[in-house]
């Protein structure tokens, strides 16, 4: 892409960070995920008011923003940077706004596993920058996937954390950080309970999927993927699948290997169409995934959507 031309009416362009998955580097970057960093000492200003009073709190997505409103409530006001269902979220252009929201923020949510490293990476250039929750960190898997927020258990971790980290920050409210990370941890609990449902009536059953965002949903589920690894790693990594590779994971449909189709649709692209296709000619269901919040909707009713039309799929 030619470079916008800069004038002096005008900011200079963002800089571009990339936001996704390179797999070389996320057991280095777990292994830092989980440090804290610390407010300033104990002289600190107190707690920053967001633009709606409440404490100003930045999520790197709408995902991990959605989950700080329900613990927060009305006493938090969240700066979601990737918030657009339409977008790519693996690349992102970061710009003075998001900058200056976070030397604003008394409190960072981030994905973290290399998902976004943008965040760590204009944090580095505040002075006294606030204190960070990476959820990959607090999930604590032991699994190279760091699309944690379809890990329920891990879900359920993060807000906990959240809770903690806000009443920290403001203790006359703490009580009731905790009492609504307690509410949202049971509509989770409540989630888990039926996709248990999926692996009581369909575990073992076998899906494909586009890329590897949802597999820890698919475990949870007992669901196996029969996805040829090279297929998601190519299409995560951004590079051409083998034609070999290609016509296998097209012969998952044909054959009728598999029960469901569970496909990224944020993340697209004449392979992935091409799989989508394959599926749909043989009558077997599609399943969409995304990566950040449709508008509208919450956390809890996003991931319900998400587990229905799983179990339809895999049960009918």
């Amino acid at each position: 892409m030619p470079p916008r031309p800069v004038s002096t009416a005008h900011a200079p362009r963002p800089t571009r960070f990339r936001i996704g998955r390179r797999r070389g580097r996320v057991g280095v970057v777990a292994a830092l995920v989980g440090l804290v960093v610390p407010l300033a000492a104990a002289c600190s200003p107190a707690p920053t008011p967001g633009e709606t009073g409440g404490l100003a709190v930045v999520a790197s997505t709408n995902v991990w923003g959605n989950i700080v409103n329900q613990v927060g409530g009305s006493l938090v006001s969240v700066t979601s940077f990737i918030d657009s269902p339409s977008a790519d979220p693996h690349s992102y252009e970061a710009n003075a706004r998001n900058q200056l929201a976070l030397k604003k923020a008394v409190l960072v949510v981030a994905n973290g596993g290399g998902y976004d490293d943008f965040v760590d990476t204009m944090l580095a250039g505040l002075g006294s920058p606030p204190p960070v929750l990476h959820a990959f960190a607090i999930a604590n898997t032991g699994k190279d996937n760091e699309h944690v927020w379809y890990d329920l258990p891990a879900v359920r971790a993060v807000a906990d954390q959240i809770a903690i980290k806000l009443g920290t920050i403001d203790p006359g409210n703490a009580a009731t950080f905790t009492a609504n990370a307690k509410t949202f941890d049971g509509q989770v609990t409540d989630l888990e309970r039926q996709v248990a449902d999926i692996k009581q009536l369909a575990g073992g059953s076998a899906v494909a999927v586009t890329e590897s965002v949802p597999q820890y949903l698919l475990d949870l589920a007992g669901l196996k993927n029969l996805t040829p690894p090279e297929f998601s790693a190519a299409i995560e990594n951004e590079t051409d699948v083998p034609p070999a590779v290609l016509a296998s994971t097209l012969a998952l449909f044909s054959s009728h290997s598999v029960r469901a189709l569970v496909y990224n649709e944020q993340t697209t692209g004449p392979q992935t169409q091409a799989v989508q296709a394959a599926a749909k000619a043989a009558g077997i269901p599609v399943v969409t995934v995304s990566e950040t919040l449709p508008a509208g909707i919450g956390y809890v009713e996003w991931m319900q959507r998400t587990i229905t039309a799983l179990h339809e799929a895999v049960t009918r």
